[in-house]
């Protein structure tokens, strides 16, 4: 399992079955919040699509998960991103978390 954290932005690839066929469809958004320990343990997306925004709550031990993948790390102070349902447009978006870059070594 990928480790992430409240404020990332993840791609989750989960298992849809469609008759007798079984696809991977992926949803992508800002990890709103997480719930719960251990098996029971779920955590909430939030996209905008279409101009509205979309929730969609994961357990994170389920089967139906493929894979999470983080595309970015965010910079939160909060634990649970409540607020940004209220937001619309540039306020609604994270500030990305820092990535330290290694020093040259000098030859």
């Amino acid at each position: 399992m990928t480790e992430f954290r409240v404020g990332d932005t993840v791609r989750v690839h989960t298992k849809v079955v469609e008759g007798d066929k079984e696809r991977i469809q992926v949803f992508t958004g800002v990890v709103m919040g997480r719930r719960g320990h251990g098996l029971n343990a779920t955590f909430t997306v939030r996209r905008i699509s279409y101009g509205e925004g979309v929730e969609r709550v994961f357990p994170v031990n389920s089967p139906r998960i493929d894979k999470i993948e983080v595309e970015r790390k965010g910079q939160v102070r909060r634990g649970k991103l409540t607020y940004l349902r209220k937001r619309v447009g540039k306020g609604a978006t994270l500030v990305r978390e820092r990535e330290e870059l290694a020093a040259k070594p000098q030859a």
